[in-house]
């Protein structure tokens, strides 16, 4: 923990990131054994390219299985009805690391004690209850929303999820450019422009070029008088489905 920031920005970040993880965790243990997951009309189809992409990965896990075999006599999954998807289980294992590692040092640095044991789920809850006094020391903050916007994005990716994004109308006050879109899993709106830098004491857009600058839902009114856009407009935003499950209802509607 050595990057200095704004407490309370980072809190609130760390607030949307964490109830993503809470989301899309329990996700992550249905599809752990293929042949459990939800039912094919509530997923969109993988593209030519992402299937691809799954078949190398798959390629990749059964040579890395077959050497442990041969190497230490373990069992190859795959080889089973149900194959334990080992992308998914290395993500499983790493989340449940991160959250006990994350809260452990924010028990720490509370002056809390060790926490009591629990599962992943209820973990994250209790961070998120503390994230009113993490906000009170910025190093601490900010740790916390590195760690937890790291594991949602990678609880994302195992889960082969793309993130939803709708086009804001509008400017970015900061770089004046058309870039503005709304993330309604976490209910804010961001500048996406990578060039884009804010003047605000305290925001890491300045300093980590994977952070952008973002709008929780209490700052929309102020984004909306300085770039154009509307209020209504942009809680419309909030509510838009991804094109692609629009299109999967159509076509379980038809």
């Amino acid at each position: 923990m050595t990057t200095s920031t704004d407490g309370a920005g980072a809190a609130r970040d760390a607030a949307l990131w964490t109830e993503m993880l809470i989301r899309q965790f329990p996700e992550l243990l249905t599809e752990l054994t293929p042949g459990r997951g939800a039912p094919a009309g509530d997923r969109r189809e993988p593209t030519a390219a992402e299937q691809a992409a799954r078949a190398a990965r798959t390629r990749a896990e059964r040579a890395d299985a077959l050497l442990n075999q041969q190497r230490h006599g373990l069992a190859v999954p795959g080889h089973s009805a149900a194959p334990v998807q080992l992308h998914v289980s290395d993500t499983i294992r790493d989340i449940t690391d991160g959250v006990i590692e994350l809260e452990e040092a924010v028990y720490d640095r509370l002056g809390l004690g060790r926490p009591r044991r629990a599962s992943v789920l209820e973990r994250l809850l209790r961070i998120t209850a503390l994230l009113g006094r993490v906000a009170g020391d910025p190093t601490l903050a900010g740790h916390v929303r590195n760690e937890v916007r790291r594991m949602a994005r990678r609880c994302a990716r195992s889960l082969g999820e793309a993130e939803t994004m709708v086009r804001v109308r509008g400017r970015c006050p900061w770089c004046d450019s058309v870039s503005l879109r709304a993330f309604p899993a976490r209910r804010a709106v961001m500048c996406v422009n990578p060039g884009c830098r804010c003047e605000e004491a305290g925001c890491d857009c300045a300093t980590d070029p994977a952070f952008r600058h973002l709008w929780p839902e209490d700052a929309w009114q102020a984004l909306a008088d300085a770039s154009g856009a509307e209020l209504p407009e942009i809680a419309a935003r909030m509510d838009e489905e991804a094109p692609a499950v629009a299109a999967t209802r159509r076509r379980g509607d038809a």
